[in-house]
């Protein structure tokens, strides 16, 4: 069957909703639910039962691009900066240096047991240089999985900001093999240009979409949603097009909106993590249906000693030589080292070389599929039983709340305060989104001389306004009170 406009909703419908029923109970058995979208794909695809003929890498390639921008995104809200404070430094390092070191073990081992050349071995290793933040986010905010200390925190900054990193070396690398004359110093400019003008435009974009999300006016609550697309996007093509990472922008963007105050902030929170979760299945259909199963079976045993080489070896050493000087218990260490999972993101940058038209493409992206395929099928599924080995897991009970599973959860709010808005103080002429209101605490009501206005954070206070607060504890109304008055003695 080929795809046609005539049919691909309905194909990609039923496909969708194999995916999600299927997905609701794989848990139960220890498999990642992206593995089954995966395979899903891959049964629908030309060599299996579907018979479905995907054979257009370039519309795989705009298809993952799109997907990571809501993937990491969503990540990047999700992302406390209070709680990833104390281990930027390790991440930062894991997702660059770490990256790197991978990359170069890797494609140095790939040199020595094949016949490729040194550029593409090390292009090999490039793409596959990441850990997949689709795979690591879906995996580490299951129900299932609490870990101790900061474990969580330091595999998510990773696998969300380590993209970027491996984006280059591929570009680089994959520049390398067509233009063999190039010199390898032209990796560095192109390299700090990227990371830079990246982090630069997502901090940039991130402080510009704050201000329009909050002044802006819509008559709908469901357009702001809509709006943070659209911005997300310019953040992406705008840091693109003047040669930043727009991966990297992406991600920093999402990071600092996911710490602000913002007009129907759970809105946007809950569209996103539902979006993600398509753009996950969507993806990995995607990349299920483009590959040719009967092309990867010859390969099979260098696919093995590579995944293995890259499991065992590789992603261990660039972890504990990237973090050779922090504090931090071997058995951490070794776990970070267990999840470094590939997935989605190496089978995406895989695609770079088949639309280059190098001589080894199709091995290479065959490769890079079983590689990311063995990672999610051994390392994907024993993330659980590897953190009880190395006792870094907690009890599921005891497994604290992110702050934006706090933010989203709804407490029973019994406190009730009525705080009156006094003339010149600071909230007079603020939005509410503008106070800093502490999160377990709500404004249900404003009375305004004798009318009662129901309030949302683009509510402006005017003076005499009388704030009806409700909250889940007394200190939590005391919290408002004294922030409203800390605010006043500073203006």
């Amino acid at each position: 069957m080929y795809l046609t406009i005539e049919n691909i909703l309905l194909v990609g419908s039923i496909l969708l909703l194999i995916s999600i029923i299927a997905g609701k109970t794989s848990y139960k058995f220890g498999v990642p639910t992206l593995l089954l979208f995966l395979a899903i794909g891959m049964l629908a695809g030309s060599d299996g039962l579907g018979g479905i003929h995907f054979d257009n890498p370039q519309m795989a390639q705009f298809i993952g691009i799109v997907s990571l921008n809501f993937i990491l995104f969503s990540g990047g809200l999700d992302t406390d900066w209070n709680v990833v404070k104390p281990v930027y430094a390790q991440g930062l390092v894991l997702s660059t240096l770490g990256v790197f070191l991978t990359a170069l073990t890797l494609g140095t081992f790939v040199w020595y047991i094949t016949d490729f050349t040194l550029y593409e071995s090390l292009l090999l290793g490039a793409i596959v240089s990441s850990t997949d933040a689709a795979a690591v986010f879906s995996i580490l905010r299951s129900k299932s999985l609490a870990l101790k200390a900061n474990l969580r925190p330091t595999l998510e900054l990773e696998s969300g900001s380590n993209d970027p990193m491996a984006y280059v070396l591929t570009i680089a690398f994959l520049g390398l093999v067509v233009n063999p004359e190039q010199s390898v110093y032209s990796l560095i400019p192109l390299f700090f240009r990227q990371m830079l003008l990246g982090g630069l435009g997502g901090f940039l974009f991130g402080k510009l979409s704050k201000y329009i999300i909050n002044r802006i006016k819509l008559d709908f609550e469901g357009l702001y949603p809509v709006l943070v697309i659209a911005l997300m996007f310019i953040t992406f093509s705008a840091t693109d097009f003047v040669g930043g990472n727009g991966f990297l922008a992406v991600y920093i963007c999402a990071v600092y909106l996911g710490n602000q105050d913002l007009i129907h902030k759970k809105t946007i929170l809950r569209m996103y993590d539902g979006l993600a979760w398509l753009m996950q299945i969507v993806l990995f259909l995607t990349l299920g249906l483009l590959v040719y199963p009967t092309r990867i079976v010859p390969l099979i045993g260098l696919g093995l000693l590579i995944a293995m080489f890259l499991i065992v070896v590789a992603r261990p050493v660039s972890v504990f030589v990237s973090l050779l000087f922090f504090k931090m218990k071997a058995r951490r260490r070794w776990y970070i080292s267990w999840v470094g999972l590939r997935g989605a993101v190496p089978i995406v940058f895989a695609t770079y070389p088949l639309l280059a038209g190098i001589d080894k493409a199709d091995m290479i992206f065959n490769l890079v599929f079983f590689i990311s395929l063995t990672s999610i099928v051994i390392q994907g599924t024993t993330l659980g039983t590897v953190a009880q080995w190395l006792h870094v897991a907690l009890p599921e009970k005891a497994k604290p709340l992110s702050s934006t599973e706090a933010f989203l959860t709804d407490h029973p709010r019994t406190f009730l305060k009525e705080i009156e808005i006094v003339p010149g103080t600071f909230p007079v002429g603020k939005k509410i989104v503008e106070l800093g209101f502490p999160k377990t605490a709500i404004i249900a009501m404003i009375k305004r001389g004798e009318k009662y206005i129901t309030p949302s954070g683009a509510t402006e206070l005017e003076a005499r306004d009388i704030l009806i607060v409700l909250s889940d504890t007394q200190a939590g109304i005391s919290k408002v009170y004294g922030s409203l008055q800390i605010r006043d003695l500073i203006q």
